[in-house]
């Protein structure tokens, strides 16, 4: 390796779009007979991949292999599963199996060594049953006819994965590789966010894509919920001086009325 690709690239930036979350099945009673645990309600699989899903897949995502920057992905399950630390050092970076409940799940993102960078985690709550609102009067767990009727839950995440002044091996590999491209417009049902609940209708009817009309959108919301804050700082302020005022003119009088008294 030459001396020169040990050296970091200052003032370059590049990043990997990626997704993490969880799809999941509801078991049928046969299903669950042929288990060792026949409680369990559910199968699922927890998983890190590309954002951009491949053609014609039933996946959401995982069009790229991303070996190439990724070394090993860590899930931590819930203790209760035998072995509830899985390490995955090739893809598919998932994790399937079985249970009855939802938890909290870490995700840690090891890299390649050529990378030098620290690894990252995310949290990801898993879901097992479909997703509702307070105003559509679904029940959160549905009947087995329902739920096999709904098909599998998808919860994902969008995230991208930020390099600064990557090490000049490093950057040459992630320039060798660059990502499949999201599709600009809507193809498919898109993955459901609990912050924006409009997109509740729009995820339903398949398996879920992101694209870039998401990215923009999402950008535009996060903007508007930015004006919101400086706006609610600004009025909060207004109040704050308001009462600061106040409370110093009662103080004066105060003030006044015990020098009166003393004269």
């Amino acid at each position: 390796m030459a001396s020169n690709d040990r050296v970091r690239v200052r003032g370059v930036t590049i990043h990997r779009p990626i997704i993490y979350g969880n799809t999941a099945w509801v078991l049928t009673p046969k299903e669950r007979e042929a288990l060792p645990s026949p409680d369990h309600t559910h199968r699922w699989t927890v998983a890190v991949r590309s954002a951009a899903s491949a053609p014609d897949s039933n996946e959401v995502g995982g069009a790229d292999d991303l070996s190439y920057f990724i070394k090993r992905v860590t899930f931590k399950l819930h203790d209760t599963y035998p072995n509830p630390t899985r390490n995955v050092d090739k893809p598919p970076f998932e994790v399937s199996e079985t249970g009855w409940g939802e938890f909290d799940i870490t995700i840690r993102i090891t890299f390649v060594q050529e990378s030098g960078e620290k690894a990252i985690t995310f949290y990801h709550h898993l879901k097992l049953h479909p997703w509702t609102t307070p105003e559509s009067g679904e029940p959160e767990i549905p009947t087995l006819e329902n739920a096999l009727k709904a098909g599998p839950v998808h919860s994902w995440q969008y995230d991208e994965i930020v390099f600064n002044d990557p090490f000049q091996s490093f950057l040459n590999i992630l320039t060798a590789h660059p990502p499949t491209p999201l599709p600009k417009v809507k193809r498919r049902p898109v993955p459901y966010h609990i912050a924006n609940m409009a997109s509740l209708e729009a995820s339903k009817g398949g398996t879920p894509e992101f694209t870039q009309e998401m990215e923009k959108e999402e950008a535009e919301r996060l903007d508007k919920a930015l004006k919101q804050i400086v706006e609610d700082t600004h009025k909060w302020r207004n109040k704050l001086i308001e009462k600061e005022n106040e409370s110093n003119k009662y103080k004066k009088e105060l003030e006044a009325a015990l020098q009166s008294k003393l004269k």
